[in-house]
Parts: structure tokens; C-alpha cells; sequence
């Protein structure tokens, strides 16, 4: 790889990472702020994309507006389900291995949509993944805990609350799952799209965050309640030193700028990089932050968790084909690869 290559892995870490640390930070305190979250990301990429890709809206765009209205529409539910997962008590570690088996719903929707064939390899992959998901699903089910702020919570403790949080729990899995379902769709439209087109990726990400603005109207209200939940929250001390500023404020916009850094840095590696790298960085870059969110948040983890864990990355890698190819070759393959070596 090159240095701007080198330069956007660094830039997947740092800002993939880093990202989700100040979203468990803000989630932690309030965990309805998914909404907030998501329309201050938009924002933020939107102001960029205007002055930077749109030259001030001078840039006209090569994909038709009529054509990204499907792929924002898909985009936008997404982003909007995968942050409000958390206001039904759903844990950081849970969320990040959920969202692991995208690879199984694009196969799925592959299969479904697009006719698509796939090596032993890929079936293998999606078995392990949907197992190490399932697992770690279950496991959680049994001690599912309710992931509001103890200071913004109003019930106390009961039978009756028990059962409201888990049932609460099961509309935040079938969130994941719609969100799951309608990724591996957008992924699909977006190939189409760019085998229409071309490889318009600085744009595409200018559109898909500047169109869905005017959605997040619908939830004026409920950005507005959690804006100032953060805005009055304590203020942010720095070595014993008060910033004066709400640390919850703080967090939001260091999380729109990693947010910023983390999805441009993939966008490059997508033009310097083969797909297989990118899918690879990416995987890696979920592997870290699950165990740094576990470790550093304290969140809990069972024996079980981290036997999810293991079957979902290494289910990841096998899809990739980070892997000596060797090992998914039938007989009659290994016996022609023979013949060829000693010719």
C-alpha cells in the first residue's frame, strides 16, 4: 500500500475507535440520544461536503437526484435505527457485534435479489457469523439491564419494570435487525449505482447526509429534549482544571469530527484499496474497539460473549478470504493445482 493508504488506515483507527468511545460516553449519560447523535453527524458532514465536494452547490452532481433518493432513504433509516438501538437497552457490545453480520445480510440479499453464487468459503463464514451472533444474543438476553441514566430515570426498581426492560430489549434487537436487513439492501443499490455511474464516492457521501436533513424535522422534538439533557449536563474538567462547557457537549462534537474522520478515511481506503482490504481494516478496526469497550467501560462479558465474538470476526475473516485458500479447496482443485505447478 502506499502512504495515503497507510494515511487512511491510520485514519479508520484513530477515528473508527475514538468515535465509538465518545458514543458510549454520550449514550452512557443519556441513552435516548441516538437521534441527537445522528442528525449533529449529518450536519457536520453535510457543512463539509457543501464547501468542499459542492464547491458552494457549483459542483453539479453526476448521479441523478431521483437515484439517490432510494439510497438516502435506506441510508437515513439505517444511521437513525442503529443509534435509537440504545434508547431500548441495548448494550455497546451487543450493538457492535450485531452490526458484525452485515456480511451475512448482504450474502442473504445477494442470494435473494441479485442471484448471486457463493464458494463453500462464503457459506462457512455465514454459518459461523449467524451462530456467534445468536449466541451472543441469547447470552445477553439473560441479563439484560435497563441502559438509561440512574439520574434521568423516573421508575424505581420492580417485577414489572423487569419485564418492561427486556421487552423493551426485544424491540431494540428487532431495530438492529430492520437496520440490518435495509444496510445490506443499501450496499447492493450503492453497487448498482456506482457500476451505473462510476465510483462516486466523495459525492455519494455529501448527498446521503445532506438529503436526509429535513427528515430529522419529525424528530425535532425529541433532538431538542436531548440537547438540552446534554447542554445542562456537568461541566467538563481537564486536568482538575472547569472548561465551564457541558462534557456532554463536548463529547457530541468530538464525536461529529471522529465520525467525519472515520467514514472519509474508509472512503479513501476504498479508492487506494482492493475491497478485501477495506472489509479486513474495518473488521480489525470493530475487533478493537469491542474489546477496548469492554475493557475500558467495564462493560459486561461473559465466557459466552467472547465465544460469539470469536465464531462472528472469524466467520468476518473467512468471508475475506484472510485465509490460505488451500484450506476451502476440494480435491479436484488441489489435485489441478498440482498438475500446474509441475508443468
Amino acid at each position: 500500500m502506499n502512504l495515503k493508504a497507510w494515511s487512511a488506515v491510520l485514519g479508520v483507527f484513530i477515528g473508527c475507535c475514538s468515535n465509538v468511545i465518545f458514543l458510549e460516553l454520550l449514550v452512557k449519560y443519556d441513552s435516548g440520544s441516538g437521534n441527537l447523535i445522528t442528525f449533529s453527524q449529518f450536519l457536520f458532514i453535510a457543512i463539509e461536503g457543501f464547501i468542499f465536494t459542492s464547491k458552494f452547490g457549483k459542483v453539479k452532481p453526476v448521479i441523478g437526484f431521483k437515484d439517490y433518493a432510494i439510497l438516502v432513504l435506506m441510508f437515513f433509516v439505517t444511521s437513525v435505527c442503529n443509534n435509537y438501538a440504545f434508547d431500548f437497552n441495548i448494550p455497546m457490545p451487543l450493538h457492535m457485534i450485531f452490526r458484525a453480520g452485515s456480511l451475512m445480510a448482504n450474502m442473504i440479499m445477494g442470494i435473494l435479489i441479485l442471484k448471486k453464487k457463493y464458494g463453500i468459503s462464503k457459506y462457512i463464514s455465514v454459518i459461523l457469523i449467524t451462530i456467534g451472533i445468536i449466541t451472543c444474543t441469547m447470552v445477553s438476553a439473560s441479563k439484560v439491564e435497563d441502559t438509561s441514566n440512574p439520574k434521568l430515570r423516573k421508575e424505581t426498581p420492580s417485577e414489572e419494570n423487569t419485564y418492561s426492560v427486556v421487552f423493551w430489549w426485544c424491540v431494540g434487537i428487532g431495530i438492529l435487525t430492520i437496520a440490518l436487513l435495509i444496510s445490506a439492501c443499501m450496499g447492493i443499490y450503492q453497487e448498482v449505482l456506482y457500476k451505473k455511474h462510476g465510483k462516486r464516492s466523495r459525492e455519494a457521501l455529501y448527498y446521503t447526509h445532506l438529503l436526509p436533513l429535513p427528515g430529522f424535522l419529525l424528530m425535532g422534538s425529541n433532538i431538542w429534549q436531548h440537547l438540552v439533557i446534554s447542554a445542562t449536563s456537568e461541566p467538563l474538567m481537564v486536568l482538575g482544571v472547569n472548561t465551564f462547557v457541558p462534557e456532554q457537549i463536548i463529547y457530541l462534537i468530538c464525536n461529529m469530527i471522529t465520525q467525519y474522520v472515520c467514514i472519509s478515511s474508509v472512503y479513501v481506503l476504498t479508492a487506494e484499496c482492493s475491497s478485501l482490504t477495506v472489509t479486513l481494516v474495518v473488521t480489525l478496526r470493530k475487533f478493537v474497539s469491542l474489546v477496548f469497550s469492554i475493557l475500558y467501560f467495564k462493560n459486561s462479558f461473559t465466557l459466552y460473549h467472547w465465544i460469539g465474538t470469536i465464531l462472528v470476526f472469524t466467520g468476518t475473516m473467512i468471508f475475506t478470504e484472510s485465509y490460505p485458500k488451500s484450506m476451502f479447496k476440494t480435491k479436484e482443485q488441489k489435485e489441478a493445482s498440482k498438475k500446474v505447478k509441475a508443468s
